[in-house]
């Protein structure tokens, strides 16, 4: 019996973990793309590494609840947080073609692509007014498959993926404007977290664009000059946007403190990690070298929220560990 105790809590807690957990991997994920981008490519990988542990636990959780526990799988899949499934998976395949591993990367698109539909379709069949950041999910998970289409587009030649990947772009800013509509916008007051996906969702969506905008070239010429220049029009408007919403809702952080931890902050370290990437991409992609100075600032700034996240997650779980072990003894 002893034996069996220090598992207990671990199990107990792992049953407990919300579906918000996977933009975990998310915001770890786009740290190592940001880090990739400004040649810090030792602390990429080690971030790389990190996000795949996390998203291969994620994934053995969600096919044993399927499994399983059906009822609370389907329960769960018609949330907002679902989605975090699909974009984790989008992230780590961008960053995986950067390394060259394309089969690895096509194969993790195909699985977000057979995950998309049925989970945005549950979610957005429960849209409704006043709901958190989350609603801006169903564009973030869109958004990353645009992006990792594009990326792919870019290096395999391929044009009716880039071809796809504009037809997502366009269906995610449309995502965005219908979710804009349900967001209540008394969260970026008092918000846990998941508020800040508010802009995080236009940070994907440029750097969306600017992938698009990277993957032509004179063998595919995939958009005429009128094409290519409302692409970037939009590209570069979104990232104007993006970057409004993080100045609002840093203030809006400094003006309502919300010190404690909360699962759904990794939702506020996943835009800003995303923004640091969009700004970094879209200064490459629409040639505006100095984008790239506040591009890296953005990107330590994510480094440091990344860092206080973790710590308050150990703190927590170790604390609640303790006394599910203390509870599991006494008994």
């Amino acid at each position: 019996m002893p034996a069996a105790t220090p598992t207990s809590p671990l199990h107990t807690w792992w049953s407990q973990r919300p579906p918000a957990a996977g933009a975990a991997v998310m915001a770890t994920g786009i740290l190592s793309v940001a880090l990739h981008q400004t040649d810090y490519e030792t602390l990429s990988r080690i971030a790389l590494a990190l996000a795949c542990a996390a998203w291969l636990a994620l994934a053995a959780d969600f096919v044993a609840r399927l499994v399983w526990d059906r009822t609370r799988w389907a329960k769960e899949a018609a949330t907002p947080a679902a989605l975090t499934a699909v974009a984790a998976t989008t992230v780590l395949g961008t960053r995986f073609t950067t390394l060259g591993w394309q089969t690895l990367a096509k194969a993790l698109l195909a699985l977000a692509a057979v995950l998309w539909p049925g989970l945005l379709i549950a979610v957005v069949r429960h849209w409704r007014r006043r709901m958190s950041g989350a609603v801006f999910l169903g564009c973030v998970a869109t958004q990353g498959l645009a992006v990792l289409a594009a990326t792919l587009a870019a290096t395999e030649t391929t044009a009716w993926l880039a071809h796809a990947a504009l037809a997502l772009f366009w269906l995610g800013l449309l995502l965005y404007a219908i979710a804009l509509t349900c967001f209540d916008l008394r969260q970026v007051a008092h918000g846990a977290g998941d508020h800040w996906v508010a802009g995080g969702a236009l940070a994907i969506s440029a750097l969306a664009g600017s992938r698009l905008i990277a993957a032509d070239s004179a063998e595919l010429y995939l958009w005429n000059d009128d094409d290519s220049g409302v692409l970037r029009t939009v590209t570069v408007a979104l990232l104007v946007l993006d970057l409004a919403w993080y100045a609002v809702l840093l203030v809006a952080e400094i003006a309502w403190p919300r010190p404690h931890y909360d699962v759904r902050r990794w939702a506020t370290v996943f835009p800003m990690g995303m923004t640091a990437a969009a700004t970094l991409s879209v200064a490459t992609a629409v040639d505006i070298p100095w984008l790239r100075t506040p591009g890296e600032a953005l990107l330590w700034i994510a480094v440091a929220a990344w860092l206080a996240v973790t710590a308050g997650a150990v703190l927590t779980y170790a604390g609640a560990w303790s006394a599910e072990i203390t509870s599991t003894t006494r008994r």
